[in-house]
């Protein structure tokens, strides 16, 4: 059976021990058997990952940096910051997880097979670590490295990421802060970790306009997020014509994730998943690979993840309008992003 949806999943993802910890193996223990009760498995291809290479991991990421979290692995573990631990096993699993993404990637761009969009199912995340640093319970940041494949293998110019994981993904922008073949947008709650993600971060050099952060108030719900999307990603991405979508969905701005204050209902990320996918049809055939990262609520990551896939499978591709009932703090917010984007784009 080939597919146009696709996830991307191995059991030894669960072998990331992090023990007493937010970001635990139960994560995806509590996805897979949504998926298994809604019969979802059955209807997509299971995509198993390779592990990355060393240089694949340095498109991104010091030697010295990747050089550390092996040793600290080999070590039996230990801290990388204090929101990050490490085991054993973690060295080989962040590799598998970086892999992951690449798979996805490299299925998508086979068009030998009817893949289109896929999903991969993957820990530890990434989004928070930089070139030289891994935290906020990331090791590698697999998103950064699936885009530099994009770049690498297939000679993609025009690359967008879409965040919409709760806390800004600093990793992600530090990356690519000064590379315009990457369009970074970034929703999440401000002030919130990792204090970063401010309307006013662009990017810098060539870079500079290619950086769109979307920083939202704390209660922001599914109309307050469609309402930015609409009104900043659409116009945005509409001009910059992606030839791939790159989506860190982060399922922490759920309502009831005990990390973040948003109220995003587990139908919302599927309404974001509908926006994303007519952005992708309309600039690139629907190529899109969406990667885990944050969701710490077992019962919310579950169905939040379930809809995610349910809009993958349906395809519709269709515009969610999301502006009525819309808080003034977050019209208000999004006419400042406006003012600050129309030096770089027609919004």
């Amino acid at each position: 059976m080939t597919t146009a949806t696709g996830f991307v999943y191995h059991e030894d993802y669960l072998r990331h021990n992090t023990g007493y910890h937010p970001e635990s193996a139960e994560r995806l223990i509590s996805i897979m058997k949504k998926l298994q009760e809604q019969g979802l498995t059955n209807k997509m291809d299971r995509i198993l990952p390779m592990r990355a290479l060393p240089e694949q991991i340095e498109y991104v990421h010091t030697g010295a940096y990747l050089e550390k979290v092996e040793a600290m692995s080999r070590r039996g573990g230990g801290m990388l910051d204090p929101d990050t631990p490490l085991c054993s096993d973690t060295y080989d699993i962040a590799l598998l997880a970086a892999g992951g993404v690449i798979k996805a990637v490299d299925e998508v761009m086979d068009e030998s097979n009817a893949r289109k969009h896929i999903f991969a199912l993957v820990r530890p995340p990434g989004h928070h670590a930089t070139p030289n640093r891994g935290m906020g319970f990331c090791i590698f940041n697999n998103v950064a490295i699936a885009a530099e494949q994009l770049k690498r293998k297939y000679g993609a110019k025009r690359i967008l990421i879409a965040d919409w994981d709760v806390h800004h993904g600093n990793g992600t922008q530090d990356v690519f802060f000064g590379d315009p073949s990457v369009l970074y947008f970034s929703m999440h709650q401000y002030p919130h970790y990792p204090g970063t993600g401010w309307i006013g971060e662009v990017g810098k050099g060539k870079g500079e306009g290619f950086t769109v952060n979307v920083p939202l108030p704390a209660g922001t719900d599914d109309a307050g997020y469609l309402y930015a999307l609409n009104n900043i990603l659409v116009p945005i991405a509409t001009e910059f014509r992606p030839e791939f979508v790159l989506v860190s969905a982060g399922f922490d701005a759920h309502t009831a994730d005990p990390l973040a204050s948003m109220h995003v209902t587990s139908l919302g990320f599927g309404l974001f998943t509908d926006m994303i996918m007519a952005i992708a049809k309309k600039s690139c055939g629907g190529r899109v690979v969406l990667t885990l990262e944050g969701g710490y609520n077992l019962d919310a990551i579950a169905e939040s993840t379930l809809s995610v896939f349910n809009s993958l499978l349906t395809n519709t591709g269709e515009q969610q309008e999301g502006a009525v009932g819309t808080s003034g703090p977050v019209t208000k917010r999004i006419e400042e992003i406006k003012e600050v984007q129309r030096e770089y784009w027609n919004i």
